[in-house]
């Protein structure tokens, strides 16, 4: 059984003049110890798959249909207290920018103490130091780290305790959030592979955000690739990010630089994400499209299988399509 199944899930925001469809029956499974990287442009409805399968979306302004299992436990039909005891026990997450939630008048070790009492009230102080010097050291962080505050830390340094927090009750599934955005693209690098370390140490399955292909090329075994807050095209970074099925994936990967290999030219994909406000009869790439034909604008794609098992939403379901 799948550690996680997201099953049609939709969300819609909902304001006095306006319903913007952000994801549109999202449907996908993560296995044990997966590493999924979820990829698109801005806007195209990551984030808000992620805080809807957290519930955390705002529920006057936000309507969420769909399962999201967690061990078959559909986590939008549970209780709010049942719910509080799975986060950050089973489910925790690294939000973007999480590093900036730190208090800058306390100390690094009394929050998270604070954090760690939550689940377990009953913990001396002896206890929770302890557990988090075992924490830093995790990520790489020198002892000392416990008695300092956030202003004297740099931006990697309260990056790796977001994900010490995160990683504090041994969660089974984390999520991150463009959780290595903000920083250079050395300390990226090097977050990159103690998560993967400790990924292998302690039997985490990982769902990564992000709009970066290279983070998922180096970091994920699994990408989904969202456009419009839909799925375009899933399966095994391998298939996906050497043989692009999808129109857009072709477009996403052409506009990334080659440091090896034959040099091309990089091209951006012109136009924009279509508004979400107005529903759309076909496929909402369709403008964006060199491929695209009358059919695409009046039939919307359905996910597909194709022979290597992963998933497109074309028409030309990737077999008459050549990236160019």
């Amino acid at each position: 059984m799948p550690i996680l199944e997201v099953r049609n899930l939709s969300v819609t925001y909902t304001t006095k003049n306006r319903r913007i469809a952000a994801v549109q029956g999202v449907s996908l499974e993560i296995e044990e110890r997966d590493a999924v990287g979820i990829v698109g442009e801005s806007g195209s409805g990551k984030s808000t798959l992620a805080m809807a399968m957290l519930r955390l979306l705002p529920k006057n302004g936000a309507e969420v249909g769909g399962e999201v299992l967690l061990n078959g436990t559909d986590l939008l039909a549970l209780p709010e207290d049942k719910l509080s005891k799975l986060r950050w026990k089973e489910l925790a997450v690294v939000f973007q920018k999480s590093m900036n939630s730190l208090s800058p008048v306390h100390r690094i070790g009394a929050q998270m103490a604070d954090v760690y009492r939550l689940h377990e009230s009953s913990a001396s102080k002896r206890e929770a130091k302890r557990r988090i010097v075992e924490l830093l050291e995790m990520v790489n962080l020198p002892e000392r780290v416990y008695k300092l505050y956030p202003h004297e830390l740099s931006g990697g340094m309260m990056q790796r305790v977001a994900i010490a927090l995160s990683l504090m009750h041994h969660p089974r599934l984390l999520i991150l959030d463009e959780a290595t955005t903000a920083l250079d693209v050395v300390t990226q690098g090097q977050i990159l592979e103690e998560m993967m370390e400790l990924e292998r140490k302690l039997g985490i399955t990982r769902l990564m955000i992000t709009h970066d292909m290279s983070v998922v090329a180096t970091s994920c075994n699994k990408v989904v690739v969202m456009y419009a807050g839909q799925v375009v095209e899933a399966g095994l970074v391998k298939d996906v990010l050497t043989k692009p099925a999808h129109p857009y994936t072709q477009g996403l990967l052409r506009s990334i630089p080659s440091f090896d290999g034959e040099k091309s030219n990089i091209r951006g994909i012109p136009g924009s994400i279509p508004a979400l406000d107005v529903p759309l009869a076909g496929c909402a790439f369709a403008e964006r499209c060199e491929f695209a034909a009358d059919s695409c604008r009046t039939s919307k794609p359905q996910l597909a299988e194709l022979p290597d098992r992963r998933q497109v939403a074309c028409h030309l379901r990737g077999g008459e399509i050549h990236a160019q």
